[in-house]
């Protein structure tokens, strides 16, 4: 069974559990995920599904993908990701993963891309104390010294300093899994997972 599928987060909520106790959970809406290409270790030097997700128009598709998708006989979708798996020749071209594989899944992972937060300074980046609030002192809000002096002359890197933050691949693993409807394709899992509304997540097998 291939233990991945991609989905659409769609927010966060709530539900009750049997106990009347109630849970946080992001709603995660896993439309069936098409195979679109088999990699063998014959011809590609390793084992692996190439899976499609989410719908697009074929006047969108451009000539290369269009000519992929129309050799591999299927419609052409948005996303292509690969899976690794122990041997692609058990799976077929037109195949579907659906959320019903992960109906009796206990704990997942789920991967997706953090928020974009821009330019950021030490403080909101990395959580430092900065200085004193009072009016008298000029250090408040930065990194403070930052090296050594005539030796070694520079800074060493891997400093901690303001920059980009955000956009990054953040998994998040073990999240339990509080309900799947197979008819509205939805996963829900407990606690929050990376991205904002709309973001493209990956959902494995813990």
């Amino acid at each position: 069974m291939i233990n991945t599928i991609y989905g659409t987060k769609l927010g966060m909520t709530q539900v009750f559990s049997e106990d009347d106790t109630v849970v946080p959970v992001t709603v995660i809406q896993a439309e069936p995920n098409t195979i679109c290409q088999l990699k063998t270790a014959e011809t590609d030097g390793y084992e692996a599904v190439q899976i499609g997700f989410g719908a697009i128009k074929e006047n969108k598709v451009n000539k290369p993908m269009g000519g992929h998708f129309a050799k591999q006989g299927v419609a052409p979708v948005r996303h292509l990701r690969e899976v690794r798996v122990e041997s692609a020749s058990e799976y077929n071209v037109g195949d579907t993963v659906t959320v019903a594989n992960f109906a009796e899944a206990k704990l997942v992972d789920v991967q997706g891309t953090s928020k974009g937060k821009g330019f950021a300074g030490v403080m909101k980046r990395y959580n430092f104390g900065g200085g004193p609030g009072g009016h008298g002192a000029h250090f408040h809000r930065a990194p403070g010294s930052v090296g050594q002096c005539a030796t070694p002359s520079r800074v060493f890197k891997g400093l901690r300093l303001p920059g980009h933050m955000g956009v990054d691949t953040v998994t998040v693993r073990n999240l339990e899994v509080v309900r799947v409807d197979e008819e509205a394709n939805l996963i829900l899992v407990k606690g929050a997972v990376p991205g904002g509304k709309g973001a493209t997540v990956r959902i494995r097998l813990a």
